[in-house]
């Protein structure tokens, strides 16, 4: 039933029988008060012009209009007044006599084409200036009743631990590689906590960053190094380095902005300061050419088309001007290269590829039509090689480029779901002596349990907030591994979904039992005999390998270099752990022999500064359990760079061997 302005609705009688024809709002036509001169067979003439105010007074016949009123809500204005407006009648319970506070009309959805009410197209803003359409996501409300935990104690115990708490001043100014080493350990391990602490209570993508609150509260408390600017490297961070958040830049002082992609400093070279850009992040925010891995041919910052068609040129000014200066000094910038995350579709890993120059620069008109200052940086010639590594290995993944020295393309035969390349480029050795590729360690019996293990029911696999999983449960009430294969937590022991759990393979609980997720290589080195490494950029935290082999229960022969000891004393890894024991403690003395069968995992070599750890994993199925060992990467690994880790120390003295490992910490033995 249409209704105009000049009738009363309390003076008619509504016919319920009658079916309404409901239009959308935005497509009725306005509707005007007629002239007191008018009649239905008149000429129309132009409407006068009415004003009025939501809340009135209104003139007679003007009934006003609020389409989104309820009945009788508590939120509705003029409660304590029954009073209607002047000389309009009270409409009642359902009339419009009761007002609440209106609804803006762009806070509900357009209507759908097709009558489904599903997700709308909508329109936003890119980097670019393009307007980009798809269903927008919708936003996650934080749960009810959620109290925030306290997490500064746990940072405070890791900053003790990593011995941060007595750093000095002078190392914050200027750090060095054991600084930088402990900030981004202490920061990647609260990272990681929060976000196993968080998931369960607020649900994964609810939009919560972690890396932010790391960064916030270790900035607030001074813990950060190489505060300094500088032009040229920055102590303690090499060529080839990798960082999977722009957070860890700023905490070490790669690149000190958050936001900005370019940072620079004012330098007094005359008597008056001008600014030098110190360093540069290109990772595709603007039309950036990569080039060839020596040449970049950078865009300055600034310059955007509005989604109203307005356009900004870019201005010769800040970081721009920073740029422009850097030409004529002819000094050294840092390029951090941003790439796509292949593990992470909404991530980004920075590469530092060292040191360039600026050769020129000049103006052009962008993509989206406005003014943008374009600048070309040649690399420093002999450092060492970092993006150009990482472009050579898509060449080799693409088959554009062979690998060259490969041996074999598959060392495992097809055991393992990704293909390991047996590669010598240093001498004439064909291959290692033969041994039987086994993917997983070979038990003659399980160890018994004292009690029936429970298996869970999770069809799905195990869920971070599902409090009633006895696998969770077993950890202590928190899933071991995020969404994307992180080790959350390095504990005694962790408690992985057994043959008896009815969760899917790929359950987040079974991280170590579906072999390496990253493409791997066995390569010769050049003093240290056969070793391990990927193409692909490990993140701090995640799974690489088990140790494959044979259960030994009668000791070891002293010749056999293809050993894992448990029982072994090893150096523990200051506040890695959840427990602050001095070294880890097993169960059971668990020894591995992959003399005559194992996996990839024989042939990675011993460093006193490793890059990867060792973690117990238990797999239960009734009163059987299966130990394993699993390898997890300490800190972020670029690619091809060696995978090691510590070998433990031994009390017979007859098996002490000369270490090579070339590290800063090298204790110029191993067993």
């Amino acid at each position: 039933m249409e209704q105009g302005f000049g009738s009363d609705p309390s003076g008619s009688t509504i016919d319920k029988a009658r079916v309404l024809d409901v239009k959308p709002l935005r497509c009725l036509s306005p509707v005007f008060p007629s002239a007191s001169e008018m009649s239905s067979i008149t000429t129309p003439q132009p409407s006068p012009f009415v004003c009025i105010t939501p809340t009135g007074p209104f003139p007679d016949g003007v009934t006003p209009i609020f389409p989104f009123l309820t009945p009788d809500e508590s939120g509705r204005m003029g409660e304590s007044s029954q009073q209607t407006p002047n000389r309009v009648p009270n409409q009642g319970t359902f009339g419009f006599g009761q007002l609440i506070s209106p609804i803006p009309v762009n806070s509900f959805g357009n209507p759908t084409t097709n009558g489904n009410s599903g997700h709308v197209n909508n329109v936003g803003d890119s980097g670019s200036g393009k307007k980009k359409g798809g269903p927008k996501k919708p936003r996650k409300v934080p749960p009810e009743n959620v109290v925030e935990v306290d997490v500064e104690p746990l940072l405070n115990q890791l900053l003790m631990s990593f011995k941060l708490v007595e750093l000095d001043q002078a190392k914050k100014a200027d750090g060095d590689k054991e600084v930088v080493r402990r900030i981004l350990l202490v920061f990647d391990l609260f990272r990681r906590r929060m976000t196993q602490i968080d998931e369960p209570r607020y649900g994964a993508g609810s939009g919560r960053r972690p890396d932010l609150k790391a960064s916030k509260m270790m900035m607030t408390k001074g813990m950060r190094t190489n505060q300094t600017k500088r032009i040229g490297n920055v102590p303690g961070i090499e060529v080839g380095d990798i960082f999977f958040f722009r957070m860890e830049l700023c905490v070490v002082g790669l690149h000190a902005p958050t936001m900005s992609g370019i940072d620079y400093m004012s330098v007094k070279l005359t008597k008056d300061e001008e600014p030098l850009a110190v360093s540069i992040v290109s990772s595709g925010g603007y039309d950036d050419d990569g080039g060839d891995g020596d040449l970049l041919i950078y865009t300055g910052q600034g310059g955007v088309q509005r989604k109203d068609g307005q356009m900004f040129d870019q201005k010769l000014e800040k970081g721009n001007l920073a740029l422009e200066k850097s030409v004529h000094r002819a000094n050294d910038v840092r390029v951090i290269r941003g790439v796509k995350d292949v593990a992470n579709p909404t991530g980004k890993i920075y590469i530092f590829d060292g040191l360039y120059k600026i050769q020129g620069s000049w103006e052009e008109k962008s993509k989206s039509g406005c003014n943008v200052f374009k600048y070309k940086l040649l690399r420093v010639p002999g450092q060492p090689e970092a993006f150009k590594v990482w472009k050579s290995i898509q060449q080799w993944r693409d088959g554009v480029v062979s690998r060259v020295g490969v041996i074999l393309p598959d060392l495992t035969s097809g055991a393992e779901s990704q293909a390991v390349c047996l590669v010598n480029d240093v001498d004439d050795e064909k291959g290692p002596a033969y041994f039987t590729y086994i993917p997983s360690l070979k038990y003659s019996k399980p160890f018994l349990t004292p009690r029936p293990s429970l298996g869970c029911q999770c069809l799905g696999g195990c869920q971070p907030d599902d409090t009633n999983c006895p696998c969770i449960q077993r950890n202590q009430g928190l899933l071991p591994y995020s969404s994307l294969g992180v080790l959350m937590t390095y504990k005694n022991l962790i408690h992985e979904c057994g043959s008896a759990c009815s969760c899917p393979p790929n359950c987040r609980n079974r991280m170590s039992q579906g072999g390496p997720k990253v493409r791997m290589e066995v390569f010769k080195t050049k003093n240290k005999g056969w070793g391990l490494r990927s193409w692909d950029p490990i993140r701090g935290g995640c799974f690489i390998c088990e140790y494959a082999g044979e259960v030994s229960d009668l000791g070891y022969d002293r010749d056999d270099n293809y050993i894992f000891d448990a029982t072994r004393i090893y150096e523990p890894l200051e506040a890695v752990h959840d427990y602050n024991d001095e070294s880890r403690k097993v169960p059971f003395p668990l020894v591995i022999s992959a003399k005559n069968g194992g996996n990839i995992a024989r042939f990675m070599n011993h460093s006193c500064s490793p890059n990867v750890y060792w973690q117990l994993v238990v797999r239960e199925s009734n009163n059987e359990a299966y130990y394993h060992i699993a390898f997890f990467a300490i800190r972020h690994i670029p690619p091809l760079q060696e995978l090691t880790f510590d070998y433990g120390m031994d009390k017979a003295d007859h098996r002490r061997k000369k270490c090579l490992c070339g590290s800063f910490k090298c204790r110029g033995y191993f067993y």
